[in-house]
C-alpha cells in the first residue's frame, strides 16, 4: 500500500501536480462557497469561458497568459452586471448571453490571429503538464486570495447575506462586488492547468456543496470544502496515473462521488439516512420479526 503511494512521487510532473492540486483544492471551495450561497455558481463557469478572448489577445502579443485572461474575465462580469442594471432582463438570460458571445469571440480570434493556442489543453486542462513557474503563480494567486477573505471576512459575509444592510451601513458595495469578481476570475485562471475551464465549475462548485450538506457555517463550510477539494484533488491524479484516464475528469469525477456519498448518507440530511425513513425502516423491520 505504501508503494503505491509513493511510486508516482518519483516523478517530477506528479511531484508538480500533486502540488497543484492541493493549491487549487484549497482555493477553489473557499470562493465556490461563496458562489452557492449567493446562488451565483454558473458565474463561474461563464467566466471560465469569457477569459477565452483574452488567453488568444496575449498569445497573439506575446504578453503573459494572465494578464489577458484577468481582463477579459474581469470584462465579461461587468458586461452582465451593466446588461442587469440597463434592462429588465433576468441574471441568466445575461449571463447565457454573454458566456456565448465571449466564447465565440476567443475561438474566432484563435482562428483570426492564428496563434498556437492548444484550445484541447484549455478546454479539458493538463495538470501534468505544469512547470514549478505555474506552481508559483498559483501558490501566489492562492496565497492573495485567502488573505483577502481572511482580512475582509465580515464585509463579505454582510454582503454575502444582506446586500441591502450593507449598503445601507455604508460598505463599498461595488468595490466588494469588484473584489469578488476578480478572485472568482482569478481562482478560474489557477485552476485552467488542472481542470481546463470545462470543468472548472465543478471543482469551484462541487466541494463546497458537499461542505454544505455537512455544515451550516460559512466559514466551517469553506474549511470543509478545502478539506474535501483536497482530498479529491489527489485521489484524481493517483487514478489518472494508475488508471491511465485523463486527470482533470478524474479529479472532477471522485468529486462527484463525494458528493453523491454525502447526499446519500449524510448524518444531518442524507437520503437513506432521514429520520423518517430510519423509522420507517425500524417499523418494518419491526413487523416483519413479529410475522416470523
Amino acid at each position: 500500500m505504501l508503494d503505491l503511494l509513493l511510486q508516482p512521487l518519483s516523478y517530477e510532473f506528479m511531484r508538480n501536480a500533486i502540488a497543484i492540486g492541493i493549491l487549487i483544492g484549497i482555493l477553489c471551495p473557499v470562493v465556490g462557497s461563496y458562489l452557492i450561497v449567493q446562488r451565483m455558481a454558473l458565474l463561474g463557469d461563464v467566466i471560465a469561458h469569457c477569459v477565452l478572448p483574452g488567453l488568444s489577445i496575449s498569445f497573439f502579443l506575446g504578453i503573459d497568459i494572465l494578464i489577458g485572461a484577468f481582463c477579459s474575465g474581469i470584462l465579461g462580469s461587468f458586461l452582465i452586471a451593466w446588461i442587469r442594471s440597463q434592462s429588465h432582463i433576468k441574471a441568466d438570460a445575461a449571463m447565457a448571453l454573454t458566456f456565448s458571445s465571449f466564447f465565440a469571440l476567443g475561438v474566432t480570434l484563435i482562428t483570426v490571429l492564428r496563434n498556437k493556442l492548444d484550445l484541447d489543453s484549455f478546454l479539458f486542462g493538463d495538470i501534468l503538464g505544469v512547470t514549478m513557474n505555474d506552481i508559483y503563480r498559483t501558490l501566489i494567486i492562492t496565497a492573495v486570495i485567502l488573505f483577502a477573505v481572511k482580512l475582509f471576512y465580515k464585509e463579505l459575509l454582510f454582503y454575502t447575506f444582506d446586500k441591502t444592510g450593507a449598503r445601507a451601513i455604508g460598505l463599498p458595495i461595488h468595490g466588494i462586488h469588484f473584489g469578488f469578481m476578480a478572485a472568482v476570475t482569478l481562482t478560474i485562471i489557477a485552476s485552467m492547468q488542472a481542470v481546463g475551464v470545462i470543468l472548472v465549475i465543478a471543482l469551484l462548485v462541487g466541494p463546497a456543496l458537499t461542505s454544505y450538506l455537512l455544515v451550516k457555517e460559512l466559514h466551517q463550510m469553506m474549511g470543509v470544502g478545502a478539506i474535501i477539494g483536497v482530498l479529491a484533488s489527489i485521489t484524481g491524479i493517483y487514478i489518472s496515473y494508475y488508471r491511465n484516464i485523463p486527470s482533470g475528469p478524474a479529479i472532477v469525477l471522485v468529486s462527484s462521488v463525494l458528493f453523491l456519498l454525502v447526499l446519500l448518507f449524510s448524518p444531518s440530511g442524507g437520503i437513506l439516512t432521514r429520520p423518517e425513513l430510519v423509522n420507517h425502516s425500524v417499523r418494518l423491520l419491526s413487523k416483519f420479526k413479529r410475522g416470523k
